[in-house]
């Protein structure tokens, strides 16, 4: 029988590869340890295999024990990671490492390797992405639904060697049953995928997490440039330089690029708030829509005679948390007369009698003379009718008055979004933080917050908290 495909290729082969799995204590890569290292190389020469137990210089948790079989006493007299630090870094130089959700192998060995001050920078491509692109019919790609979808053959599951020789299994496969195009474009736009700016070190794309969160980007010193947030903060920041050579702003932004840093939060609406805060705070040059910082104001009815006339009041004047008979919100004058406008000539009221144009008392407005005003400035239409239809109009615009007696929670994960009076104190996990939030008092009145929490306030898992809690906050 001659060669198969996948040897026919392996013997042209340009690219050294390294299929790579570790087993560990945990899953964190900056506090867990690896405890076994397990490396199929391929290159032109053949298929060899590396495996090295390892000292974690930490205890073994039982659960994990019990996983992978790996004890304390077997790597007793096992070396540590740094006895092997150089003999792992030479088997892995130049070669495309390769491993089944490669951020976490990736990001435990960089760590180890920055522990003995080794860099480890290899080109990484994950096999749960390429078997989403080659296989996107399926729903499940975790190397349990790869043993049973292609009957791979797992001698000793959940050990290092065993596993990376199941990714190995897996790549001979997808070459036996794809071209060999299909399968170099797939691996090529998930290994180049990347484009990020040159400024910023490629491997970050494994550092970034693929959870919800803020992300800040800073160019030359420590003010940031832009400030952004997303349910996956890794998808987003790529996303912004996916096309930035289309996009003047996205090009501008990637020429001042020098670090990129990120907040986790527990869901979606932690990752809007905190957006909120930290533009608001640090006003970053490329965040237009939400530096704004300019006091806020609004309309009030008040009556006049038998008439209603919207007045303007200013944030510092009154609680805009908790006052009621206010409509619209505003960042100046200007905005808040072109939104009566725009009210008035929609229901045809009186723009005298609202204070927007000045006429001689029993004269007629500008409206009136084009037929756009019922005439309450002559008479024409009576007073309590035009107040009656001012506050059916301006109905749309009024605020929502704060409905609870005091401070809230907004539960979203095991955090809690302490809110009052529609501002946002503060995101915390247990009652010292919540009573910390509260004891440095509610912040300025702020619109996007308001407009975010009146919407989100709606579906929300909300804790009232105590009101002992409060007074004592």
């Amino acid at each position: 029988m001659g060669p198969n495909r996948w040897e026919v290729l392996l013997s042209n082969a340009t690219q050294a590869l390294a299929f790579v799995d570790l087993e560990t204590t945990g899953a964190s890569a900056t506090k867990d340890r690896i405890t076994e290292i397990g490396i199929v190389l391929v290159d032109e020469d053949g298929v060899r295999e590396w495996n090295q137990l390892v000292h974690p210089q930490t205890r073994i948790p039982l659960f994990i024990e019990q996983l992978t079989g790996i004890s304390n006493e077997m790597v007793a007299e096992m070396p540590s990671f740094a006895q092997v630090a150089g003999e792992v870094a030479e088997l892995l130089e130049g070669r495309l490492f390769i491993a089944h959700n490669a951020r976490f192998d990736y990001g435990f060995l960089k760590n180890e390797f920055s522990r003995v001050g080794m860099t480890f920078r290899p080109q990484v491509l994950c096999t749960v992405k390429l078997s989403r692109a080659l296989y996107p019919h399926f729903h499940r790609h975790n190397l349990d639904s790869l043993i049973e979808r292609h009957g791979l053959q797992a001698k000793d599951r959940h050990r290092a060697l065993a596993d990376a020789q199941l990714i190995h299994q897996f790549w001979t496969q997808a070459y036996e049953q794809f071209s060999e195009e299909t399968v170099d474009v797939a691996v090529q736009r998930l290994v180049g995928r990347s484009s990020l700016p040159s400024n910023i070190d490629p491997l970050l794309i494994h550092d970034l997490p693929e959870a919800p969160g803020v992300y800040l980007f800073y160019g030359e010193n420590d003010l940031p440039l832009y400030i952004g947030k997303s349910v996956n903060i890794r998808n987003r920041v790529l996303a912004h330089f996916g096309a930035d050579h289309k996009n003047n702003k996205e090009m501008s932004l990637a020429q001042q690029l020098r670090r990129i840093d990120w907040i986790e939060t527990a869901g979606e609406l932690g990752a809007l708030l905190l957006e909120a805060r930290l533009i608001k705070e640090k006003t970053p040059v490329h965040n237009q829509r939400l530096r704004r910082k300019s006091a806020l104001c609004a309309w009030q009815l008040q009556q006049q005679g038998e008439q209603l006339k919207p007045v303007l009041s200013w944030a510092g004047e009154l609680d805009f948390g908790a006052q009621d008979n206010l409509y619209g919100l505003y960042h100046s004058l200007r905005d808040a007369q072109k939104a009566l406008r725009g009210v008035a000539e929609q229901h045809g009221l009186c723009l005298s009698v609202l204070g927007l144009e000045k006429t001689a008392a029993g004269r007629p407005c500008f409206g009136y003379q084009i037929k756009k005003c019922r005439g309450a400035c002559v008479g024409t239409e009576a007073p309590l009718a035009h107040a009656a239809r001012v506050l059916i109009a301006m109905q749309k615009l009024k605020l929502a008055v704060w409905p609870y007696p005091g401070a809230i929670g907004i539960s979203e994960g095991e955090e809690l979004h302490v809110i009052d009076r529609w501002c946002y104190l503060g995101t915390a996990k247990n009652e010292a933080e919540i009573a910390e939030l509260l004891q440095a008092g509610v912040p300025a009145f702020d619109r996007d917050t308001y407009m975010l929490l009146s919407k989100s306030l709606k579906k929300a898992e909300v804790v009232v908290l105590p009101q002992a809690l409060c007074v004592a906050g």
